[in-house]
């Protein structure tokens, strides 16, 4: 099933997510449908608060920079119940967008290395460290089921610059090619 994504502006996206038991309903059809929906929207991650499920899970998905970046040809991964508990000083620039804010794309500044928790879509735990795209992808999503965006680590000044492109969303005016809500 592809799911709509849902779009800046909806209370989903401000909610700090709740984690789930290992008996969680359909977690594997849910975690199936992500990717699917994932991929039918062209993104590189998705958190559950994007299609209207207010629960710690992300998926992220850096298959699309494999050819440009060989060690990201398979890199699919599952995040339940993350938490982030160290980020490196040393910070870095990336230029990026959101399924959820269609057509806006700026500059953030996050820490280039984090360390976190999880577990993956079988219940395994896992202490990692990640760099590189990974870890930039993986703090978005994770800013997701914080109940945070991109555009909230923006500058007071810039923020202010798009509050327009912000209402508009909100609004309900924007174009995509996928499914939202």
């Amino acid at each position: 099933m592809i799911y709509p994504i849902v779009i800046y502006g909806s209370p989903v996206l401000r909610q700090k997510s709740e984690n789930i038991a290992a008996d969680y309903p359909d977690l594997k059809k849910l975690v199936d449908d992500m990717f699917a929906t994932l991929t039918d929207a062209e993104g590189v991650g998705l958190a559950a608060p994007q299609i209207g499920k207010n629960i710690r899970l992300f998926i992220v998905d850096c298959t699309p920079w494999g050819e440009d970046n060989p060690e990201l040809a398979d890199y699919k991964k599952v995040f339940i119940n993350a938490e982030i508990y160290e980020r490196s000083a040393d910070t870095g620039l990336f230029n990026e967008g959101c399924l959820s804010l269609p057509g806006l794309h700026e500059n953030v500044r996050r820490p280039l290395k984090i360390r976190m928790r999880y577990v993956d879509e079988n219940f395994v735990e896992h202490d990692e460290e990640f760099d590189g795209l990974p870890a930039r992808v993986i703090q978005h999503e994770y800013d997701h089921i914080e109940g945070e965006v991109f555009t909230d680590r923006l500058s007071p000044l810039r923020r202010n610059l798009l509050k327009g492109k912000l209402l508009n969303l909100a609004k309900g005016r924007y174009r995509c090619s996928y499914k939202t809500k």
